[in-house]
């Protein structure tokens, strides 16, 4: 015989206590503030079995996160050694993008792209300030070394403003040269420009963040700027990682993740330990320069490691959702950084005034080619990582890599190199080389923020349309 129990003694479901794994449950658990990647396991059942709308803001067709970044280069490219012979589908790569063979079905490099904007006009000379400010904007910057300096707000924002409450970070910003606000840098134009690539208002650039050690208090120590150094002050006096902070507690709770999940944690976890570990071996090194050899501003003194280590960070910023939006300045426009260790002593820039000497030039392909290597090493740690969607980072992300500088020799900014990468959670068709005839640059821009979702975006900059087959 059946007994139902009566009214008196049942409980409802909303007073039953709650046993289910939820993301913030995991968070509180841990005891700590640290970025978690995403789990299947935490995914809302809605997503788990496949049914969210396609299209929502921010997130791609299967709800998985959906990544934009702007990865900027200086000083142009070798023009003979960048582009792909061949178009659509039917190309090889340049000389220059040798690098990325293994991710040629994963990229479009676009050609026709153009900063009419970023062209002297009456403004004379200053390429540099323009090419850097007008990158983002697609806006003519106001020539001024003053206070007074004005650009427009830039795409990464436009989107930010949309998606930012989505994530712990609006927008991330990273570089791995100075940070100037002021001053003059290029024939009359404020510092401001040529350091900056993200604008919130035309008035108001967002500086980026040149020091690994800061960006990683950022996204894994926690808390205000004021807790975040009392924890590397602890950590530094009991000499223990940010990482055995919650470790104990992370591993308490694996049981509830699912096996794959387990594995994805440990693999993270282990993750974020080497990269504390590379950071703090390089702050070991000190930050003296080589003689005659500009360094990196901050931490580590070898370039090529600055480079990854903020890399492996926007990589770890996505996968944990910490933002979905960011801009990363290798070099300011104009950048004189001399690369001895592949035969280019002199500096970039200077060898970018080549005035046609094969030498000059073969040594500017050379650069060209070690910072497609380093976007090649990034692209491809976001291919190797999953996503809670069971696709990798890279499918589900949209990356431009580019300069706007075209021909650094005669600082032209029609035909940009311009490479766009990432599937764009499948709303992109890689793979190929698109030749377009001129167009604004600001096309291309408007047509990613439609594949995230923003909404009344008719215009922006100097666009002219959307570029939609992409």
């Amino acid at each position: 015989m059946n007994h139902q129990p009566s009214n008196r003694h049942s409980v409802t479901a909303a007073q039953r206590p709650d046993h289910r794994l939820t993301r913030r449950r995991f968070l509180r658990g841990l005891g700590a503030c640290l970025a978690l990647p995403a789990f299947e396991s935490l995914r809302p059942l809605s997503l788990q079995a496949g049914t969210t709308a396609a299209g929502a803001l921010g997130t791609t067709p299967t709800g998985a996160p959906l990544r934009m970044a702007y990865i900027y280069f200086p000083n142009g490219a070798n023009q003979d050694y960048w582009w792909p012979n061949g178009e659509g589908a039917d190309f090889t790569l340049g000389r220059t993008m040798q690098p990325l063979e293994g991710l040629k079905d994963r990229i479009q490099v676009i050609a026709g792209l153009d900063h009419r904007n970023a062209t002297a006009g009456d403004d004379g000379a200053g390429d540099h300030a323009r090419a850097n400010g007008t990158f983002l904007t697609g806006v003519r910057v106001r020539k001024t070394a003053g206070a007074d300096i004005q650009a427009g707000e830039s795409i990464d924002q436009v989107v930010a403003r949309q998606v930012g409450h989505l994530t712990r970070f609006p927008s991330l910003e990273l570089s791995c040269d100075a940070v100037r606000k002021s001053g003059n840098c290029d024939s009359g134009y404020s510092c401001a420009y040529q350091f900056n690539l993200a604008w919130r208002s035309p008035t108001l650039p967002l500086a980026p963040e040149p020091n690994p050690r800061l960006v990683f208090e950022r996204l894994f120590g926690g808390g205000s700027a004021a807790t975040r150094r009392d924890t590397l002050q602890l950590r530094k006096e009991q000499q223990r990682s940010i990482l055995d902070f919650v470790l104990e507690d992370a591993r308490s709770l694996q049981r509830q993740l699912a096996s794959r999940d387990r594995l994805k944690l440990d693999e993270y976890l282990e993750s974020v330990r080497a990269i504390e570990t590379r950071i703090e071996r390089a702050e070991q090194l000190g930050d003296t320069p080589d003689p005659g050899v500009d360094t990196p501003a901050g931490i580590p003194t070898s370039y090529e490691e600055h480079l990854r280590l903020m890399f492996s960070m926007l990589a770890l910023a996505f996968q944990t959702d910490s933002t979905r939006v960011a801009t990363f300045l290798l070099a300011h426009d104009g950048s004189n950084r001399a690369f001895p260790d592949i035969g280019a002593p002199e500096g970039h820039h200077h060898l970018s005034h080549h005035g046609n000497q094969a030498d000059m030039k073969e040594k500017i392909g050379e650069i060209d080619r070690w910072y497609a290597r380093q976007f090649a090493w990034f692209l491809n740690q976001l291919n190797q990582t999953t996503d809670v969607d069971g696709n990798s980072l890279l499918h589900n992300s949209m990356i431009v890599y580019g300069c706007g500088n075209a021909d650094g020799n005669r600082h032209t900014h029609h035909n940009l190199p311009i490479i766009l990468a990432g599937n764009g959670g499948g709303s992109l068709n890689p793979g190929r080389y698109l030749r377009l005839p001129p167009t604004p640059a600001t096309n291309l821009f408007l047509g990613m923020a439609d594949r995230f979702g923003i909404q009344d975006l008719e215009h922006f900059g100097d666009s002219t349309g959307r570029l939609a087959d992409l």
